[in-house]
């Protein structure tokens, strides 16, 4: 057993990695002894040799959760096809988008609703599906993922998918705050979360957005050469996604205007586009992304572009919503990739009068929203009550007053 032992892990690792870009590096001479073995692994090695198998496996090639590579020694005898949708049972699917990067001429195969709709373009003022069909992305943004980790999860995703009927998640990392990428935050952990959430999302059939969250720093371009590394880093590895959207800076403010913001743009989008030439890019606007009318007068040159409004209802009434109302009748395609009940600052009082007319006017056009935000901190945008711990699973009992409330409004979207 033992001088076969390096064949039988070759063998392995070659029906667990077919389909993932991966090569065992097989040895001349070994490919028809392992063809001849292949199928009778799992039958010929003990239970603690197969255990051993998937060990060493993990160590040496995945660094991923042994379960998967066990699971993948117990499937050997099982087809290609079998053995590779073992894959998507892992919450985390941390390497997932990694590997597919290695083949960036095939698409990642999507089920569910984003399986169904597929690539997404904009169309005038409309998001379309791959049939030309209009679609409306409505779902949660976290907060910030360095802060709620707990909440970037398949289990915690598939919730919101399978309870809270929705179809989108947002993954907000911040960039100058406390832990932020750009400000002494540990970046590769939170490339590693945005890969767990977009893996997750992928799995679930979901659509995910990747938000470069830019707020104290007021201004895009003061981390702009650190964005560029970024989206070219993502835009590379999910090239073949086609349920990913960019928003490349979630809510400048302060000193920074809408000619400031549109030259930052016009140096991301060509970094995305030459990875992911028709992803669709979320640019935001000055005012924490409420001056759309200021891009509706000097938009960008550039197809597959939404432009960012964000509300918080009990601030923003009349004057935001007619702003909304007027642009999209006169062609500016918008995402509102923010949005609470409360008022501007995240806390004090939900207003969900005013929440309800503004979806008269988002319903009205059909335009895609995420609500803010997908935590239990102790404050007012935060959908979990602040003395529940679970992360998935929510009872109403579990959840905020705006929990509550966005949560029963996106299940009547069903009915």
């Amino acid at each position: 057993m033992k001088r076969f032992l390096p064949i039988i892990l070759s063998a392995a690792l070659a029906i667990s990695c077919t389909g993932c870009g991966q090569n065992a590096n097989l040895q001349e001479g070994e490919q028809e002894m392992i063809e001849s073995i292949s199928e009778s692994v799992a039958e010929s090695v003990a239970e603690s040799v197969a255990e051993s198998v998937a060990a060493s496996l993990e160590a040496k090639y995945h660094g991923e959760e042994v379960t998967e590579a066990t699971d993948a020694a117990d499937a050997a005898t099982e087809s290609t096809a079998t053995a590779q949708s073992t894959k998507s049972a892992n919450p985390t699917g941390s390497q997932a988008s990694l590997q597919n990067a290695d083949s960036p001429n095939e698409t990642v195969d999507l089920s569910g609703f984003a399986g169904t709709h597929g690539a997404l373009s904009v169309d005038g003022t409309k998001l379309v599906d791959q049939n030309g069909d209009p679609i409306q992305l409505y779902g949660m943004s976290t907060h910030g993922i360095a802060w709620f980790p707990q909440y970037v999860s398949y289990d915690s995703f598939k919730t919101l998918r399978d309870d809270w009927k929705v179809n989108c998640v947002r993954l907000a990392m911040y960039t100058h705050e406390y832990g932020g990428y750009c400000s002494g935050g540990n970046q590769q952990e939170l490339k590693n979360l945005i890969d767990t959430g977009v893996s997750a999302a992928t799995d679930l059939g979901m659509y995910v957005i990747i938000d470069w969250h830019v707020l104290q720093e007021q201004d895009p371009n003061v981390y702009k050469s650190q964005a560029l590394d970024f989206f070219k880093e993502v835009s590379e590895t999910y090239a073949d996604h086609t349920n990913v959207l960019y928003e490349i800076c979630n809510e400048p403010n302060g000193y920074a205007t809408w000619d400031s913001v549109k030259s930052y743009a016009e140096e991301v989008i060509p970094v995305i586009r030459a990875n992911d030439p028709d992803a669709i890019i979320i640019v935001g606007t000055p005012t924490w992304s409420q001056d759309i009318d200021k891009a509706k007068a000097n938009p960008l040159d550039a197809e597959n572009i939404l432009y960012a409004l964000h509300f918080y209802a009990g601030t923003h009434k009349d004057v935001l919503w007619n702003r909304l109302d007027s642009c999209v009748q006169n062609g500016l395609p918008v995402f509102i990739s923010e949005f609470g009940m409360c008022d501007a600052s995240g806390n004090g009082g939900n207003d969900f009068a005013s929440a309800e007319s503004w979806f008269q006017v988002i319903e009205r056009y059909n335009i895609s929203f995420c609500c803010w935000n997908l935590a239990n901190k102790n404050e007012s945008s935060s959908v979990i009550s602040p003395s529940c711990s679970k992360t998935s699973d929510w009872d109403e009992s579990d959840l905020s007053e705006s929990g509550k409330w966005i949560r029963n409004y996106f299940r009547s979207k069903q009915q």
